[in-house]
């Protein structure tokens, strides 16, 4: 019993460094340092030298989630077809002869026509659109925006005239 437990020697005291260094470099600035002084300049978002312009947590469109859940769905696609293809002369092998069988491979062709026809699903459905299409047709033709500020204005005014 005793021998067993001189075995996590090595692992306690590694332990033990590990805390010790962790707590040593938390404590060494509150020892040795300055302490800091706070203001509001410092303690706000630095964009440029300007204060920030919006809110920093904006909403995303469901889409953006859509076509990641679709990604990893497809992505562990390629994860099963990387293993299948890696066994695959055993798949098509008789059991008799070693091999897994067709059992096996017949799986795997039902598993992809299934995930086949969720990718056709959300292909009908336009989940794999990144962008909404624009009709064309409808729209105005290309204007060139309003300046707001007045000086810029009046040398809008003297370029189109």
């Amino acid at each position: 019993m005793v021998e067993q437990l001189q075995e996590y020697i090595p692992v306690g005291l590694l332990l033990l460094v590990a805390i010790g260094l962790a707590a040593g470099m938390m404590l060494t600035p509150l020892i040795i340092g300055k302490p800091r002084v706070h203001d509001a300049v410092k303690d706000s978002a630095y964009e440029c030298g300007l204060p920030p312009m919006t809110e920093a947590r904006t909403r995303f469109s469901v889409k953006f989630y859509v076509i990641a859940m679709l990604f990893i769905l497809f992505d562990i696609e390629v994860v099963f077809m990387l293993g299948w293809g890696a066994v695959f002369r055993d798949m098509i092998r008789p059991v008799a002869e070693g091999g897994i069988g067709i059992n096996m491979l017949l799986g795997a062709v039902l598993f992809l026509g299934i995930l086949e026809v969720g990718h056709i699903y959300a292909w009908k459905k336009g989940a794999l659109d990144w962008a909404p299409k624009k009709d064309l047709s409808s729209e105005p033709a290309a204007s060139v925006p309003e300046p707001r500020m007045p000086e810029l204005k009046k040398k809008a005014e003297l370029v189109t005239s």
